[in-house]
């Protein structure tokens, strides 16, 4: 049964599922669609072509579909697109897209984003990825799968953070991030492989060993990134994670935290 607070704003275009609960001075504008048992606590304010999903949670004071911080954005009607299972906490921003992706901004499912995080425009969240408190994402970001961000880091746009990466707190990322890797520093380096963090999301040893030889050869080894991709393909072919490491690897644009 939905449950609306009498001092809840919503507009009579906008769609609500079953079983959402709409807390104290929540606004909800035109073009938004909430999924069945979604929770908004209070003092949510939700506008804009914006779609959630499924038993997403939502804090106070969070801001969902409000216009893009991008000097080209002349009001194009894009928008914002969450996903299923997801905490949003309070205060976080998530903004609609601007005119130079694909029009969405995009979160997917199961994700757990901290207070005060901030989410700009054109970013692609996974699944599964953990956001510590004041993690800011500037226009165009990737995260991939099961990434986990610190606490106050602040990601450059088109900047990449790959599968089950860890991003240290209070580090600043100006290249992409490999997959299964840790970085941190003002100006993100490389320190090795999120060992504790692939253990945790059930890697096997044999696996790490291999992530971990991988990882000499491309980043330790003093090789050229060509001729350590084409080394670390021809000795462990066939192997999915590897595969999407070499991947990630070839198709940087920004460069690659060393």
């Amino acid at each position: 049964m939905t449950k609306i607070h009498s001092t809840a704003i919503i507009s009579r275009k906008a769609e609500i599922d079953e079983d959402v609960e709409v807390g104290p001075y929540c606004i909800i504008g035109d073009n938004v669609k909430i999924g069945k048992g979604c929770h908004l606590i209070s003092h949510v304010q939700i506008e804009g072509i914006t779609e959630i999903r499924e038993n997403c949670t939502i804090y106070p004071f969070t801001t969902i579909g409000f216009p893009p911080q991008d000097m080209k954005y002349k009001g194009e009607p894009t928008g914002v697109k969450v996903g299923s299972g997801n905490i949003i906490r309070e205060y976080v921003t998530i903004h609609r897209a601007s005119v130079s992706g694909d029009g969405w901004t995009t979160i997917g499912d199961n994700n757990f984003i901290m207070a005060y995080v901030h989410i700009a425009h054109d970013c692609k969240i996974g699944n599964n990825v953990i956001m510590a408190n004041l993690a800011t994402l500037a226009g165009h970001v990737i995260v991939e799968d099961f990434a986990f961000i610190g606490g106050m880091v602040a990601v450059h746009q088109f900047s990449r953070i790959g599968a089950y990466a860890m991003v240290g707190g209070f580090s600043g990322v100006a290249q992409d991030v490999p997959p299964f890797t840790m970085v941190s520093g003002a100006r993100a380096r490389l320190y090795g492989l999120n060992t504790v963090g692939l253990k945790r999301r059930g890697f096997s040893d044999e696996k790490i060993n291999i992530l971990k030889k991988a990882y000499k050869i491309l980043f330790r080894d003093k090789l050229q990134l060509k001729e350590a991709i084409k080394k670390v393909r021809e000795e462990f072919p066939d192997i999915p994670e590897i595969r999407h490491l070499i991947e990630f690897l070839e198709a940087n644009k920004r460069g690659i935290c060393r």
